[in-house]
């Protein structure tokens, strides 16, 4: 399944800095999953544990399931924006949305 990303930034990014940003964070995710094909199963997922158990679970909430896809989840999109943006950017300053 592919998806698509849309990069939200609070300064001006020129469309070349903008479409290389992308394809850092994309490869980056991709690889972290395993496959591109995984993005969108793991992130609905992940987003369904967070809607039901808020963004910081108690531990011991979730169940082994749950927990392995909630950090695997995490721990590739944490590659992937510094990947995009690099280790000492500050987190606010942009963010990339992921639809189908």
């Amino acid at each position: 399944m592919s998806y698509r990303l849309t990069l939200y930034a609070f300064e001006e990014v020129a469309d070349h800095e903008r479409k290389a940003a992308g394809q850092r964070f994309r490869q980056a995710l991709d690889a972290s999953l395993g496959d591109a094909s995984l993005v969108i199963p793991v992130y609905n997922a992940y987003r369904h544990i967070v809607a039901t158990y808020g963004e910081a679970p108690a531990p011991d909430t979730l169940s082994d399931a749950e927990q392995q896809v909630f950090d695997q989840w995490q721990a590739a999109e944490s590659a992937a924006m510094t990947a995009a943006f690099g280790p000492h950017r500050y987190m606010g300053d942009a963010y990339f949305e992921i639809t189908p």
